[in-house]
């Protein structure tokens, strides 16, 4: 059994980690890291380098928690390389990072997250990343 985690080296990727991390734990589950992009732009920050990929590493196996990196490079369509690897593997959980949107923005859902919810086979938890507390 493994945690479908949708990663992307962000302040909501990292609180997407975070959560499979604790789930992964919880379950006794690997963690399968997918970073992917849209590939819409010739600098694409959502792409991980390989610096990143192994801290988001080291912070899985650091809490005994095996995982599996994957990177999808130029797909284009990040809802569908999601859904595929989770059709594809041994998925109990898709984990997904969502921003924090204005009260309008509220209304709309991204477009990623928002098919991943609809046509997920398995079930999907969104976080958001933690607010600051005064």
């Amino acid at each position: 059994m493994k945690i479908l985690v949708g990663y992307v080296p962000t302040p909501e990727g990292e609180a997407a980690l975070t959560a499979a991390a604790a789930e992964a734990e919880l379950r006794g589950a690997g963690v399968l890291l997918l970073n992917t992009s849209r590939g819409d732009a010739y600098v694409d920050n959502r792409y991980a380098n390989a610096d990143e990929l192994a801290a988001a590493e080291a912070k899985l196996r650091e809490r005994g928690v095996e995982v599996t990196i994957q990177q999808a490079v130029g797909s284009g369509d990040v809802a569908a390389e999601l859904l595929k690897a989770a059709a594809a593997d041994d998925v109990a959980l898709i984990v997904l990072g969502l921003r924090r949107r204005s009260p309008v923005g509220k209304l709309i859902l991204g477009s990623t997250a928002q098919r991943v919810l609809l046509e997920s086979p398995v079930p999907v938890l969104a976080v958001k990343v933690p607010s600051p507390r005064d």
